[in-house]
């Protein structure tokens, strides 16, 4: 008789190899041609909601890492969300506005805008934006994020933009917008104002000069013809120069060096006189900068004076602790002036070009003006100092070149004015991880305007008219009906129209008695655009509800949707529009350096789907630690694999081994089960417990590494091990077969579940080959809450202390294997000794305890010779005299007791016998 036929091995098609970047993309198609967002929504329906709003990436270019990891994240949080009792829309988002449409069309697509309306210009933008949104939508599908595609928010659409149009009028109404002249960031690369959010700081290699200012009128206090030392770094605003600031408090001395006299801080005396390379000075005079008030001194080489000022401003960190003031081109000399009555001069244009009002420059870009302004100050012997310096200087985010502060006319959201309402709302708020809450309350703190004109084409145009005294007019009656107008044809209409068609029929007003009027050209910011969000997709959508429960977005959005959001939300409803915020770092290679095409190190999402499939991408994101910044390579994902291969044939196993187990029919009561599988049981429910906190808490490494765990050391190492002594060699429906079977169904189903949000693709291709499964697809099923298996604590004690006993046994055996006494391990018969009363106890209430520990023979004694000493127990392992069965393998005494199975244990020959023949 063959005795292979009467075992009952593993048997299923389930694929050992995953061959996903092959199956993944057919199981997609078969998920939208099944609908299986809309019926993710049905099946839900009547749930509470939970919203995660979507931050609305860039529609240009295709997608890199950042973005995988950014929708991949947000995929778990939606899809855990469906399976653990929420209704969990998800409508993905893009911002489609900003200079880098405009910039594609002009220099990739070679679009002449000279010989375009504005309006047509317009057109191509939005042509262009729509082509890159269904790009990046086709390349988001492929890492398997499930939502609403085929409606997503954009901010170029007629409803979203009719939105961003109300909230903007809400806040004029509330008095928070204002039109207002003041330096801001100035980008003339890009030729338009920037916000804070749009800055980014890198070194930069600057002159650094000290510049001497002689006193024409010392008002009583000094003499004249002392000069006030003033240091910059920007030498080409000194035609800008309209003053000098002291701190009121501090005190100024007037030192004299050879034949002049000069006058700096107290404090900072040393550092200039060595900057400046004096012998002895002299301290002639010493005054609180109070004292010098409205003193004047001579601009170096125009003919004006020089205001000396009194500002809060001025330190003594560096410099002289006299400070050159130019307001055109500083916030604070601006407001400082501002209080003296002195206006802001500007000679720089939008290009960075100076102006007539800076004689002698005229037609030069400011930063080629550094050298011939130094030369011009040598020249009339007002330059003491030139040296180079490098420093962490303002560059414009887009085109990576440096800004300028200049004033020029801009409207502006007034923060301030409601500034400790989203202080108050950043408390109130949950976050991810908690330093960023820290971050952005200390960036809304220092925060006093946001300017949101910008000087562009290709926006959402400010929803301003202008009487014909200049007034600017905004009222709730031409804010509807913008926003109606927007909602019917679109925002070029403000461009193709007269102001008098975009006004109200009949609209008059005060500033206007004849009934003509002119309208703003600037556009809004485009984080104006996506701050709006919350009004156009919360508000206006379906199945939706502000405030959101979650926002995810990458650690640099504290400045830009965090905060843009937050502002414009605060400013219309009082409200913050999330209740908690996750953030994410930035991709890094795997020596941590930032990915760059001259560094050879970018891993492009598209290459690892081909080469590895989604699954595998996902996995990853589930393995790092996300809220820092993140490290991918190769080698990482080659690592990834590995784990994914160990999940893959751990659900491999144990779908072979329930090939013929009907849960309909074959289930053991759970009362009934074995001891040893409950405690997996147990075990299961545990790992359920600690998953679905993870979850809850948006903690994804954690479920990486206790799934990886549970596979590797309870089920492969332990579970799945020393069952293949019952699976295969009892009876089909033996009760301690059916009893593991149980258990191996409930670990698998409820593994997949766990898994399905993370490994989508694979979970469902699991799902295929389980037996009796309770729907046709894991996403539509529940992850199952964790329950109480074991009421009897001294058990659950006793198997846990089993599980620590066994490592000593287990020791013993792979030392005994190294000594060459036995081969496998079901060669050995171990003799064991407790150490103490509980060990000995758990013991001797173990019921197959040989199976257990995968020997042949076990026997537990009060003492025995030649044992070795281990934590727990002493041990002696020899090899087990019995002969091998050759049905289980097992070494047995009884091994050829049955005359009609010699070759068999009595087990086998039992099995056999009364299944297999007659």
């Amino acid at each position: 008789m063959d005795y292979k036929e009467t075992l009952l091995m593993p048997k299923t098609k389930f694929p050992m190899r995953g061959n996903l970047p092959n199956k993944e993309p057919l199981r997609r198609k078969e998920w939208d041609e099944n609908h299986l967002y809309e019926k993710s929504l049905a099946r839900t329906e009547g749930r509470p909601l939970f919203i995660l709003h979507d931050g609305p990436p860039y529609a240009n270019g295709d997608l890199h890492i950042g973005h995988a990891l950014n929708k991949i994240l947000k995929d778990f949080i939606t899809r855990y969300k469906s399976m653990a009792g929420y209704h969990a829309p998800y409508v993905p988002g893009w911002d489609t506005h900003g200079l880098p449409i405009e910039t594609a069309l002009t220099k990739k697509k070679k679009v002449d805008r000279k010989k375009l309306s504005i309006a047509e210009f317009r057109q191509k933008c939005a042509e262009y934006a729509m082509k890159q949104i269904d790009n990046q939508r086709e390349q988001f599908k492929e890492l398997g994020v499930r939502g609403d595609w085929d409606n997503p928010y954009i901010t170029l659409t007629k409803d979203y933009e009719s939105a961003q149009i109300r909230v903007f009028g809400e806040m004029a109404k509330k008095g928070y917008i204002y039109k207002g002249l003041k330096p801001v960031y100035w980008s003339p690369s890009s030729e338009s104002a920037l916000a804070e959010a749009e800055i980014e700081y890198y070194d930069k290699r600057s002159p650094s000069i000290y510049v001497a200012f002689e006193i024409t009128d010392g008002k009583e206090l000094l003499d004249g013809g002392e000069k006030f030392i003033i240091w910059t770094t920007t030498p080409w605003t000194i035609p800008a120069n309209l003053g000098i600031s002291l701190h009121p408090d501090f005190d100024y001395v007037v030192t004299k060096v050879n034949d002049d006299k000069f006058v700096v801080a107290e404090e900072l005396l040393p550092a200039v006189a060595e900057e400046l390379a004096w012998e002895d000075p002299e301290v002639v005079k010493t005054f609180k900068g109070k004292e010098a008030d409205k003193i004047v001194a001579q601009h170096p080489f125009y003919d004006r004076d020089s205001l000396v000022m009194l500002g809060e401003h001025v330190t003594i960190d560096a410099g002289t602790g006299c400070v050159h003031t130019a307001p055109g081109h500083g916030e604070d000399d601006f407001y400082v002036s501002k209080k003296y009555g002195i206006d802001a001069l500007c000679p720089v244009d939008e290009k960075g070009v100076f102006t007539e009002e800076a004689p002698g420059y005229e037609g030069m870009f400011y930063d080629a003006a550094n050298k011939p302004i130094t030369e011009k100050l040598e020249e009339v012997g007002a330059l003491l100092k030139l040296k180079f310096i490098t420093h962490s200087y303002p560059h414009d985010w887009r085109t990576k070149k440096p800004t300028i502060f200049r004033a020029t006319s801009q409207w502006f959201a007034s923060i301030k004015d409601f500034r400790q309402d989203i202080l108050d709302e950043i408390k109130r708020i949950n976050w991810y991880p908690q330093w960023g809450e820290t971050r952005l309350y200390n960036m809304v703190r220092d925060r006093e305007d946001w300017c949101i004109s910008r000087q562009r084409t290709w926006g959402v145009p400010i929803p301003v008219f202008y009487g014909e005294d200049k007034e600017p007019i905004i009222t709730d009656e031409t804010i509807a009906h913008v926003s109606e107008l927007f909602a019917e044809h679109g925002s070029n209409i403000w461009f193709e129209w007269d102001a008098k068609d975009l006004l109200p029929e009949g609209f008059t007003s005060e500033h206007s008695p004849n009934g003509k009027f002119t309208k703003e050209t600037d556009i809004m910011d485009v984080w104006f655009d996506s701050g709006s969000s919350h009004e156009a997709v919360l508000v206006g959508r379906e199945n939706h509800r502000r405030p959101a429960d979650v926002y995810l977005e990458g650690s640099d959005q504290y400045r830009g949707w965090f905060n843009s959001s937050l502002s414009t939300a605060v400013a219309v409803t009082g409200k913050a529009p999330y209740e908690n915020v996750v953030s994410h770092g930035f991709t890094l290679d795997g020596d941590g350096r930032k990915m760059s095409k001259s560094l050879g190190n970018v891993i492009v999402p598209s290459k690892v789907l081909k080469q590895l499939g989604a699954d595998i991408l996902r996995l990853w994101v589930a393995s790092v630690d996300y809220q820092a910044d993140v490290r991918i390579s190769d080698d990482i994902l080659k690592q990834v694999s590995e784990t994914y291969r160990k999940i893959r044939n751990t659900f491999r196993f144990m779908l072979a081994n329930i090939a013929d187990f009907d849960p309909a029919k074959d289930r053991v009561a759970e009362n009934d089960l074995e001891e040893v599988d409950r405690y997996m049981l147990h075990r299961l429910q545990h790992v359920m417990k600690s998953v679905r906190k993870s979850y809850d808490n948006f903690e994804y490494s954690p479920i990486y590494h206790q799934i990886h765990n549970f596979c590797a050391v309870d089920l492969s190492s332990f579970y799945l091990d020393f069952a293949k002594d019952i699976l295969y060699i009892e009876a089909e429906n033996d009760h301690r077969r059916r009893s593991i079977q149980t258990v191996y169904y409930d670990i698998l189903t409820s593994l997949i579940k766990m898994l399905t949000p993370i490994i989508p693709h694979t979970a469902e291709e699991v799902w295929e080959y389980v037996p009796g499964a309770e729907a046709d697809y894991v996403q539509l099923t529940d992850i199952p809450e964790a329950r109480t298996v074991f009421e009897d604590e001294a058990a659950l004690a006793k198997w846990d202390h089993f599980m620590k006993v066994r490592d000593d046994v287990l020791k013993a055996l792979e030392e005994a294997r190294n000594g060459k006494v036995i081969g496998k391990s079901l060669e050995a018969k171990v003799t064991i000794v407790a150490k103490d009363v509980q060990t000995k106890e758990v013991l001797e209430h173990i019921p197959y305890l040989h199976q257990l520990l995968i020997v042949s023979g076990a026997d537990v004694v009060d003492s025995a010779d030649d044992t070795k000493e281990y934590r727990y127990v002493h041990v002696k392992v020899e090899k087990h005299p019995g002969e091998k069965c050759e049905r289980c393998w097992v070494a047995s005494e009884t091994v050829g007791e049955d005359h009609d199975h010699p070759e068999l244990c009595s087990r086998c020959a039992d099995v056999v016998k009364k299944h297999y023949t007659g």
